[in-house]
């Protein structure tokens, strides 16, 4: 009979599984996370570098260590499982997010300087126009019909 290599213990296999948490941090040192087994995010960290980074820079940096973190998550999971054969929906997954690549996030432009009111305006920088739009249809008078009042979609007043 050939020897078959043994399934490993399922009780040291869990436990293993669980202990299991893979840590990344950012090239800047900015971001620092980790997550588990399942690649779900068990820490996050920021340092005083993201002070001077955009929201946009900020997110995509989590992003970015987040999908580093889980690709050593998939990766160490798969080894722990290999044992148990390479096939199968779970093992699928583990490739799909070792090979996972984030969309690129656009960098925004700058917002524009405010331009300051022109002299001549007398320091008003709005204008009311709420008299410039149409007048509003009255509310109905007495009870409306329930097919009407469903139709006209979400409202936030009040129904009766």
């Amino acid at each position: 009979m050939a020897d078959r290599p043994a399934k490993p213990d399922r009780e040291a296999l869990l436990a293993e599984l669980d202990a299991l948490s893979a840590t990344a941090t950012s090239a800047d040192g900015a971001v620092s996370l980790s997550v588990n087994t399942d690649g779900v995010l068990t820490r996050l960290r920021l340092t005083d570098a993201v002070s001077g980074m955009s929201p946009s820079e900020i997110a995509d940096a989590v992003l970015r260590t987040y999908v580093e973190a889980q690709r050593e998550s998939a990766k160490r999971t798969g080894q722990l499982l290999a044992p148990l054969g390479s096939g199968g929906y779970l093992m699928d997954r583990l490739r799909w997010r070792v090979q996972f690549e984030p969309a690129p996030v656009p960098v925004a432009a700058p917002a524009p300087s405010p331009v300051p009111p022109a002299a001549d305006s007398g320091g008003k920088v709005l204008k009311d126009r709420s008299s410039d739009a149409p007048a509003a249809e009255p509310p109905p008078a007495g009870p409306v019909a329930d097919d009407d009042w469903y139709a006209g979609g979400m409202r936030f007043d009040k129904a009766w």
